[in-house]
């Protein structure tokens, strides 16, 4: 028994932490409306793991997502998008952040 607890244990922690972690995935719209929320993975799988891992990326390759539209600039969106960091692959649903913003404008954007 205590073999198998080690194993849980080591699934769920990541070599820079001390102790097993969960990781939580949720999405939230604006105005902190919850409209997903799963946790339960394992500490010790990257961001991408968790990315092939999401039913919410299913739902929104099958079409099957809530539906958010939109307008930025005068374009109109009829998908939502989350925020994400570099490691992400390009994907019109990922608004990225800039990693050297140069400027006022873009400072800010990466600030908010």
């Amino acid at each position: 028994m205590e073999e198998l607890s080690a194993s849980w244990k080591a699934s769920f922690q990541k070599k820079l932490y001390k102790v097993p972690t969960i990781i939580l995935e949720a999405s939230a719209s604006y105005d902190l409306w919850i409209w997903h929320a799963f946790f339960g993975l394992p500490g010790n799988l990257n961001d991408i793991n968790v990315l092939d891992r999401s039913s919410v990326f299913q739902e929104l390759y099958e079409d099957r997502a809530p539906k958010c539209e939109h307008v930025v600039n005068g374009h109109e969106y009829k998908i939502g998008y989350y925020l994400s960091d570099v490691i992400y692959p390009k994907c019109a649903t990922f608004v990225k952040t800039i990693p050297l913003p140069q400027g006022q404008k873009k400072k800010l954007f990466v600030e908010r």
